[in-house]
């Protein structure tokens, strides 16, 4: 199986990178996207460190990526009254390299030749001994290789071949949300304000608002937005700030996006021929890393398809080795009580950690080290 038919299921960021990298090694890729179009705009993702930048310059993006990038814009956090209490810097939120989640996935796509089927999805996975047979929601069936879902947190993929989500996402306690409002909101100004177990954000680097909250876990149909925004409205009821205003433009934001933050821990990331990427098999909402798990994910995944010779059982088992220790990351804590600390002496604490250039410094460090924290093979040259 030296160049493999293979099937991504999944066009945001992990996806289309694999398929640029796959196509160029000389396999045949489709990519099935739930989605009718490419997603435009969404939250900001950035890249931090030399080993992001190293495999962003190997995907042949580099150049494309720091063209589109947004730039790290210092956040303030204030009171209900407006006041300043501290500042997040940009070099914090936007790492080295920010930009926009819809651009990066339109870099990532312009640099893909292969078929993408949109508006469409797996429906059944059945793995033969020449390959997996699949059929999709509108396409006629067909016979791939090899299958990787890169199709995030909610993997459909996960579900049809290692079992249902519960199995594998665990909620963490919070539940976050991103609106796109028409109206402009402070100037541009990046302000976030926090009550005990909530935050709301205007102008920052995830969306024109930004909100996460702590609760039990919501009960709805991730295809019901209107329920969504309701739950949202419903979780601010009494809050302070601009927060009245905010939840009064929800009704009409014209993009929405509710979901909770959870984790994803799975014992093997494949199963025979099918292989998870990205946040189906390491994710952690809000995390920070994902979109470098993502990327880095994808260039090792078809590096070692290529070591391997498209020999699918030592590639995936040699994958895995790699980015087990890499994402490791993704089993750490949740970001839930730090947008939203549980308690007022937790929030001056928490605002307390921006005022000491030590222990900002500290911050910085580490997450510096996790996002070079794996031995880049260089698959170019056999290395």
């Amino acid at each position: 199986m030296e160049n493999p038919n293979v099937l991504i299921s999944g066009a945001s960021i992990a996806g289309p990178a694999l398929a640029g990298l796959l196509t160029r090694a000389g396999c045949t890729v489709t990519v099935v996207e739930r989605a009718p179009a490419l997603r435009p705009g969404g939250q900001s993702v950035d890249f931090k460190g030399a080993t992001h930048r190293t495999v962003l310059e190997r995907l042949g993006i580099l150049e494309d990526v720091l063209r589109r990038q947004t730039g790290g814009q210092d956040q303030t956090i204030v009171d209900a009254d407006g006041r300043p209490q501290a500042v997040i810097p940009g070099e914090f939120t936007g790492g080295d390299i920010e930009i926009r989640r819809g651009d990066l996935a339109e870099v990532l796509y312009a640099h893909t030749d292969c078929e993408y089927l949109f508006g469409d999805t797996i429906t059944s996975l059945t793995e033969t001994t020449g390959g997996v047979d699949v059929t999709f929601a509108h396409a006629a069936p067909r016979r791939f290789d090899l299958v990787v879902g890169a199709d995030g947190i909610h993997s459909n993929v996960r579900r049809l071949v290692f079992g249902p989500e519960r199995d594998y996402v665990r909620y963490l306690g919070h539940h976050y949300a991103l609106a796109e409002l028409d109206e402009e909101l402070g100037g541009g100004d990046a302000e976030m304000y926090n009550e005990p177990g909530r935050m709301a954000a205007v102008g920052g680097p995830k969306a024109s608002a930004f909100f996460v909250f702590a609760s039990p876990e919501l009960d709805y149909d991730r295809a019901d937005t209107a329920r969504q925004r309701q739950l949202l409205i419903d979780a601010y009821q009494g809050a302070g700030w601009r927060v009245p205003e905010l939840m009064a433009r929800i009704p009409r934001a014209r993009e929405f996006y509710l979901d909770s933050l959870s984790r994803v821990t799975i014992d093997h990331y494949s199963r025979g021929r099918v292989v998870l990427l990205g946040d189906a098999a390491y994710g952690n909402t809000l995390g920070g890393f994902g979109t470098g798990l993502a990327i880095v994910g994808a260039y090792v995944l078809a590096g070692e398809l290529r070591a391997a010779g498209g020999d699918h059982r030592i590639a995936f088992a040699r994958y895995e080795e790699l980015m087990r220790k890499y994402a490791k990351v993704s089993q750490r804590g949740s970001a839930g009580p730090f947008l939203a600390p549980p308690s007022r002496v937790r929030i001056k604490l928490r605002d307390w950690t921006f005022k000491s250039r030590f222990l900002l410094g500290l911050m910085l460090k580490a997450t510096d080290k996790f996002a070079t924290d794996i031995e880049l093979p260089d698959y170019a040259s056999g290395s």
